[in-house]
């Protein structure tokens, strides 16, 4: 991770975070969720709704941005758990959630991903939280491995997203599974 350090995102970033996101899914998920789906998001799209997301009052969540020489290279973004986590029963420490972690595809295996990780770890524990939870696609192997070297466990729990494929004009829903991984923090 030479070179890059880790700051909080401003909107200046925006542009550059839904980029990385787009780019991150595309490359990371290609072969895991429908290519049509992968095939329709855009930048401009992702942009417009991390602007909101950006913007809304209370929001609880935090974005923390990996630059380096050509700018924002990466992205985590967490905040409070959603829903109910073993072991973050009320006095046994808040569980905090990682929602998303990215970081530009040429750029994966260098580092950067392991200190934004590291960096919203310390923020976590820093906000009274106890426990770290996230959500990976059950497919996507490369994720859980990173997941597992970072200390993380899967606990069982499991959810569907349903994803909209359009391939051909034809319209199709696929439902990919999500598994729950925790660590304490």
């Amino acid at each position: 991770m030479a070179g890059v350090r880790v700051r909080e995102m401003g909107g200046a970033d925006i542009e550059a975070v839904s980029a990385i996101r787009v780019r991150g899914w595309q490359a990371a998920y290609a072969g895991v969720v429908p290519q049509g789906y992968l095939d329709a998001m855009t930048v401009g799209d992702e942009a417009r709704r991390r602007r909101e997301l950006f913007a809304r009052p209370g929001r609880e969540s935090r974005d923390l941005v990996a630059v380096g020489e050509r700018g924002p290279v990466g992205w985590v973004c967490f905040g409070p758990a959603r829903g109910e986590v073993p072991g973050a029963a009320p006095g046994a420490g808040r569980a905090g959630e990682v929602y998303a972690l990215y970081v530009a595809p040429d750029l994966i295996g260098t580092g950067i991903g392991r200190g934004l990780l590291a960096e919203a770890h310390a923020a976590m524990r820093g906000q009274g939280f106890a426990t770290s939870a996230l959500w990976v696609l059950r497919d996507n192997r490369r994720a859980r491995r990173f997941y597992t070297r970072a200390g993380y466990a899967a606990d069982g729990a499991t959810q569907d997203d349903v994803y909209e494929d359009i391939h051909e004009g034809v319209h199709r829903d696929v439902t990919l599974t999500e598994l729950r991984y925790l660590r304490e923090l």
